[in-house]
């Protein structure tokens, strides 16, 4: 599979694993999996046709882990990143001291006064390095990288859990334990 079906497969499946498995008539179950088979005739009906090959080649090569399969391989769910409901059944993680969230620079006045929302997602998504909160600031224009007081708002009650691609899931960061990273 060349790098391009990669990614176009890659993007489908976060569309109809992440936000909308009704657009091709599939429904994921409460931990937001899927039947591999079910997805696959699904996805032929809907004009995307993939072998088992290259759903295997998307799930173990994909930069961002973003899917996962079950351990007895049959099903298939994303790993976080959801704007339909489901729960991961992620346990509860006591976060490092400080983790990072990159975002773009227009919108660093808000994050700052309102402080970190999910949107139009389950979590508010963050990263245990600054590499990754650049590359995930980048995707939306000039990233900027702040710094979120983990230890601090973990001691305030807040859950932290960490989906199985290494991304940090809390439901809010409030503008108080934000700061700006200076590189």
């Amino acid at each position: 599979m060349d790098e391009k079906q990669t990614v176009k497969v890659s993007k489908f499946l976060a569309r109809v694993l992440r936000h909308d498995p009704g657009s091709i008539g599939i429904a994921l179950d409460e931990g937001g999996w899927v039947d591999v088979d079910v997805l696959m005739a699904a996805s032929a009906r809907a004009g995307r046709r993939f072998a088992r090959a290259d759903l295997d080649h998307v799930v173990a090569n994909n930069n961002k882990k973003r899917f996962a399969y079950s351990q007895d391989g049959r099903r298939i769910r994303a790993s976080q990143g959801h704007s339909v409901e489901v729960d991961l059944g992620l346990a509860a993680t006591e976060p490092p001291a400080v983790l990072y969230h990159g975002t773009a620079s227009t919108t660093l006045p808000i994050v700052l006064a309102e402080g970190l929302r999910p949107m139009t997602r389950q979590d508010v998504h963050l990263s245990a390095d600054v590499e990754t909160a650049v590359r995930v600031g980048s995707r939306h224009g000039r990233p900027v990288v702040l710094e979120v007081d983990a230890e601090g708002l973990a001691a305030t009650g807040h859950v932290f859990r960490v989906s199985a691609n290494g991304v940090w899931l809390t439901d809010r960061v409030p503008a108080a334990f934000l700061r700006q990273h200076r590189a």
